[in-house]
C-alpha cells in the first residue's frame, strides 16, 4: 500500500489510491493556505518595521482620514459617507509595508481615485440604467485593474473602491459625483499621514531602494547583476511585490556580506 508523509506532523501514513482520506484533504488545505503566507517573517513588536509601529500608524491614519472627511463633508447628510472602507486596506499597505511598490503615493492616491471613478461610471451606465448591478460590480473591478496597470498605479484597495462605487451608483442611494469627495478627502489625508508618520518613525516614504555603492556603469558586474535580475524576472513571468532596484541592492548586500565572512574566516574554516 502506498505511503505518504504528513508535512506538518512528520509522520508516515498509508493512503488508498483514488480514495483520499480526511487527513489527505486536510493536508491539501494546509498546503494551499500556508504554502505562501506561512513563510512570512514573524515581525517583532518594536523597530522601524515592527508590527506595533504599523498598527499604531494604521489606526491613526484611518482616524485622521475619517476626521478630515467629516470636516470636509459634514455629518449632516446621512446618505453621504465621510469615511469609506477601502481606506482601511490602504492603511495596511501604507503603514505596515511602506516599502512595497503597491504602497507608494502614486498607487495609493491615483489607484483609489481612478478605480472609484470607474466604479461610479460603470455603476450608473450598467447597474442603474440597465438594471444589472452584479455585472456592473464585476465589470468595474476588471476595468479598474486594467486601468491601474496601464497607469502604473496598481493598488489592491482600488478594486474595493471600484466595487463599492459601482454598487453605490447601482443602488437606491444613487451615488454621484459628490461621493467622489469622500474618497478624495480620505485618501489625501491618509497619504499625508503616511508621509508624516513613516518619515518620523525612521522609514522613508515614498520608499527609496537600499544603498548600492558606486555608479552603475555598463559592462561592470553591478550592471550585469541588474541585467540578470531583469532577465530572471522576465523569464519567471511573475509579478513580485518588490522593486528591481531593491532586489539589486539586497543581492549586492548579500554578496558583500558573504565575501566579508570568507575573508574574516580562519583558513581552516574554508577547507
Amino acid at each position: 500500500m502506498p505511503k505518504s508523509r504528513d508535512l506538518c506532523s512528520g509522520t508516515t501514513r498509508a493512503t488508498v489510491l483514488g480514495r483520499p482520506t480526511h487527513a489527505d484533504v486536510g493536508q491539501i488545505v494546509r498546503r494551499f493556505l500556508y504554502n505562501g503566507s506561512g513563510r512570512l517573517v514573524v515581525r517583532s513588536a518594536r523597530g522601524e518595521l515592527g508590527w506595533l509601529r504599523g498598527a499604531f500608524g494604521g489606526g491613526i491614519g484611518t482616524a485622521i482620514s475619517g476626521l478630515v472627511g467629516s470636516k470636509v463633508l459634514g455629518l449632516g447628510d446621512p446618505a453621504l459617507p465621510w469615511l469609506v472602507a477601502p481606506i482601511g486596506a490602504s492603511a495596511v499597505l501604507v503603514f505596515a509595508v511602506p516599502g512595497s511598490p503597491l504602497a507608494q503615493p502614486w498607487p495609493v492616491i491615483a489607484g483609489n481615485l481612478l478605480s472609484a471613478t470607474i466604479g461610479l461610471i460603470v455603476g450608473h451606465l450598467v447597474g442603474q440604467e440597465l438594471g444589472l448591478p452584479l455585472l456592473a460590480a464585476g465589470l468595474a473591478v476588471g476595468l479598474a485593474i486594467a486601468a491601474m496597470c496601464l497607469a502604473r498605479c496598481l493598488h489592491p484597495p482600488g478594486g474595493a473602491c471600484a466595487l463599492l462605487y459601482a454598487l453605490g451608483a447601482s443602488g437606491t442611494d444613487h451615488w454621484g459625483a459628490m461621493h467622489m469627495a469622500t474618497i478624495a478627502a480620505n485618501i489625501l489625508a491618509l497619504a499625508g499621514m503616511g508621509w508624516l508618520y513613516n518619515n518620523l518613525t525612521g522609514h522613508r516614504w515614498p520608499h527609496r531602494p537600499g544603498p548600492v555603492p558606486g555608479i552603475m556603469v555598463p559592462g561592470t558586474r553591478s550592471a550585469a547583476v541588474h541585467q540578470a535580475l531583469s532577465e530572471v524576472l522576465a523569464e519567471w513571468d511573475e509579478v513580485i511585490d518588490a522593486d528591481i532596484e531593491d532586489l539589486d541592492a539586497i543581492f549586492q548586500a548579500v554578496e558583500r556580506r558573504m565575501r566579508k565572512a570568507e575573508q574574516d574566516a580562519p583558513p581552516a574554516a574554508l577547507i
